[in-house]
């Protein structure tokens, strides 16, 4: 719930409001799993992943850097390694322990200590010291889509192992230095309200109708509600080349998913992407790579109901 504005300047400005209590509803993003795409064909690789996958009802399809290990060398207590970005060779290098020695074996460069142990700098690590040499890596995002079937019982890899549009993107062909990317999203289960309480509006909730239907929106907006809201929210916000849907219809009365919320009187709708530790910065044609996203969207033109993106 926003608090009551304070003071002189916020009266003026709160005091346009038409109605003394507004909602907003909201949906966020709590676990995530990326993989490429050709992987969705390889149960081995995608077995560990499966408890965050069957949570997963939201995908997003995109291009990210394609990174590759070229080389190694030691200097003394330095490992000096080679990578491509993107097609760009960088170097980077780390101060090793004393005792470690880089070694070839099957093929592959390990560190070894005296006794026999083997080591390497783990793929968190390798990937923040590549991001000192050429920035944030990003995904670009091209194409957001669901699965939830009966009941939530259809997962993203459910929906994309015969995915028309995935398809079509890999025809079409991805950039070189790329490589075509999913991250799979998990919606929160409960829903989020947000709510400003304005004592400046021109009409007020004497019966209180208003909080009883936002009450009522709040624990009563299905699961797969909740995830086609989500996914329309985030189409609008990121504008992506290949979906159609939602690009330009979203939000509207004439939208199935946003009738409750119509009926209800809603203000707004919130979609958030604000997972700590994703690999990439989702960005668009339209939208700025950044660490989080939210996309939000007022239902109502008009000036007087902008009580939560309106300033």
């Amino acid at each position: 719930m926003i608090d009551q504005p304070k003071g002189p300047a916020q009266e003026g400005l709160f005091s346009n409001a038409l109605f003394d209590v507004e909602h907003a509803l909201g949906m966020y993003a709590f676990n995530s799993c990326t993989i490429f795409a050709e992987d969705i064909y390889d149960k081995n690789i995608l077995a560990p992943l499966m408890r965050v996958i069957e949570s997963c009802h939201i995908y997003i399809i995109g291009y990210t850097p394609a990174i590759r290990f070229l080389d190694a060398r030691q200097d003394s207590n330095q490992l000096e390694m080679d990578f491509s970005v993107a097609n760009l060779s960088h170097t980077i290098s780390i101060n090793l322990p004393q005792g470690l020695l880089l070694r070839q074996r099957d093929g592959f460069s390990i560190l070894e200590d005296e006794s026999g142990k083997t080591f390497w700098p783990n793929e968190d690590f390798l990937k923040h010291k590549i991001e000192e040499k050429v920035g944030m890596l990003k995904f670009n995002v091209k194409y957001i889509g669901q699965a939830y079937g009966k009941d939530g019982s259809r997962n993203a890899i459910d929906r994309l192992l015969k995915h028309e549009t995935l398809q079509k993107i890999a025809i079409k062909g991805v950039p070189e230095g790329y490589r075509l990317t999913i991250l799979m999203l998990a919606i929160q289960p409960n829903n989020q309200l947000f709510t400003v309480m304005n004592p400046f509006a021109k009409k007020k909730d004497d019966d209180g109708k208003r909080i009883r239907d936002g009450i009522s929106k709040l624990f009563n907006t299905t699961e797969q509600e909740r995830i086609s809201l989500y996914e329309a929210a985030l189409i609008r916000y990121f504008y992506p080349e290949f979906n159609k849907e939602f690009k330009d219809s979203f939000p509207s009365t004439n939208l199935k998913i946003l009738q409750d919320c119509y009926e209800k009187d809603f203000g707004g709708v919130v979609a958030e992407i604000c997972i700590d530790g994703l690999a990439f910065r989702l960005c668009s044609e339209k939208v700025e790579p950044t660490p989080h996203h939210i996309a939000r969207h007022s239902l109502h033109k008009v000036e007087e109901r902008k009580m939560f993106f309106g300033f």
